[in-house]
């Protein structure tokens, strides 16, 4: 139990795992523990409280969030802080489950918690014991009929016992970070049932966030040095279902586009199968608006995308991309595959390795597969050996190498824009461009002597590679 903390001030580091959702999350803890009082400082070391943003969404993850409370509770031993706090998904998805398991973390707190999260940590420093949560299946949460859910989920927001994390009515949330970029949740929670996927019964069903929501952080956002938005949820292509108009992304990208100091505005996200093409028409052609598609393809042969619960082959996607680079030719394009899925044979790896060799995406994660608590995938026949599933991914992975720095070398000459990220101690850049999403994707160097600073959005063309990432010179690239 954690020792006896002087009266004040309390001081509590914010420690993020996992996506950029997870961020989001920690800026609105951030933002509720200041309002009650609380001291936010960067290093664990001269915090009485730690709050681990876990993520619980593969076997990595959960790992990673483990031994980074385990670290913390070293930490605490060593007469660092006095408290170790669990938050974030791996904390919602095991509750009572995580903290039997894990000793070492003072308190397991779950989304529940989030709106009373100063109170929370008070009890946990004075000592008080904390009932872990008994997890439960949160797409219950909410209505099936996704526009019966508003009215739902804000009667539940003002109990005691909201349903997730997604913020209030009112700009929720505290920097941690600086930079020009910053995420912004769009949606929480997802209605799709992909076979390997956990997350919706821990995240909840869809929740749309109201468009005056989105667009009033996204201005407090610019006023805080941000130029860049990228927005985030489980799954864009769905935001608006529930609030009864399912163009409503089509409208309200180049409403965020026109926000004053936000020069460049990105959607992360994106399901194949929903993508319609009039948000392709807007994606492409809104100028602010990056012509970046992060699509979820998780794999290309028809019959293991069925057994995943998913749509779609190799050739439907092969359309879809072409009709993307019609709209938009140098669109940046990047997505995930599943690789070692169960019943996977030598067919369906080739099929999505000729998925790949036509497809000339940007970026590719390469994942193998695993089981995870909870899913149907986890019951089905035909489980490959973790070692044929490793080198699977290796196959995978190499060719996928081998094909982005292809594409890279094929933006060589293509003009650009770059907002700058970061500066050395000579003054080169490294920023990212309009294809390139920051944190998951390549970035782009431009060299030192002109005067860039952090924010500056730099015409520029490409004159050579290193793997997926571009050096660019300063050029007619466009407008400012």
């Amino acid at each position: 139990m954690p020792s006896a903390v002087p009266a004040a001030p309390r001081r509590v580091a914010l420690v993020t795992l996992g996506c950029a959702r997870n961020e989001v999350d920690s800026e609105e803890l951030a933002a509720r523990l200041a309002a009650d009082g609380f001291e936010l400082v960067p290093d664990a070391a001269d915090a009485d409280a730690v709050l681990v943003n876990t993520c619980g969404f593969i076997e990595a993850a959960k790992k990673e969030s483990i031994d980074t409370l385990l670290a913390a509770a070293d930490l605490r031993d060593e007469g660092g802080p006095h408290a170790v706090v669990a938050v974030g998904c791996l904390a919602q998805r095991y509750g009572a489950e995580l903290a039997a398991a894990l000793p070492e973390a003072d308190a397991v707190l779950g989304f529940d918690d989030y709106p009373e999260i100063g109170a929370r940590l008070r009890g946990v420093l004075a000592g008080r014991p904390h009932v872990p949560h008994a997890p439960g299946d949160r797409r219950l949460l909410l209505p099936v009929t996704p526009v019966a859910r508003p009215a739902v989920a804000a009667e539940r927001a003002g109990a005691t016992r909201p349903v997730g994390p997604a913020s209030g009515p009112r700009v929720l949330r505290r920097r941690l970070a600086g930079g020009p970029t910053a995420p912004v949740k769009l949606a929480s929670g997802c209605d799709r049932r992909c076979s390997f996927c956990a997350i919706p019964t821990f995240r909840g069903a869809f929740l749309s966030r109201p468009p005056e929501d989105v667009l009033a952080e996204t201005a407090w956002l610019a006023t805080q040095g941000v130029r860049e938005v990228v927005l985030v949820s489980e799954n864009s292509t769905s935001y608006g279902k529930d609030l009864g108009d399912v163009r409503l992304l089509d409208r309200l990208l180049p409403e965020l586009a026109a926000v004053e100091g936000i020069a460049r505005v990105r959607v992360s996200y994106l399901q194949p199968a929903e993508t319609r093409p009039e948000l392709l028409a807007v994606l492409a052609g809104t100028p602010g608006v990056a012509p970046y598609f992060d699509l979820s393809f998780q794999h290309a042969s028809a019959p293991v995308l069925r057994r995943m619960r998913r749509f779609g082959s190799a050739d439907e996607f092969l359309e879809l991309l072409d009709r993307v680079r019609r709209l938009a030719p140098a669109a940046g394009i990047r997505s995930n595959v599943i690789v070692g899925f169960p019943g996977e044979t030598e067919a369906d790896l080739a099929e999505l390795e000729r998925f790949l060799t036509a497809a000339r995406l940007d970026v590719v994660g390469v994942f193998g597969y695993s089981d995870e608590d909870g899913t149907a995938a986890a019951a089905l026949d035909g489980k490959l050996d973790a070692r044929e599933v490793a080198a699977r991914v290796d196959r995978v992975g190499r060719l996928v190498e081998e094909l982005t720095a292809q594409r890279a070398e094929d933006r060589v000459g293509e003009p650009l824009e770059v907002l700058v990220e970061r500066l050395d101690a000579d003054g080169a850049a490294e920023g990212r461009a309009a294809h390139q999403g920051p944190d998951v994707d390549g970035l782009t160097v431009l060299p030192g002597g002109a005067g860039h600073r952090v924010g500056d959005l730099v015409p520029a063309v490409v004159v050579g590679t290193e793997g997926v990432d571009l050096v660019a010179v300063p050029g007619a690239g466009g407008a400012v």
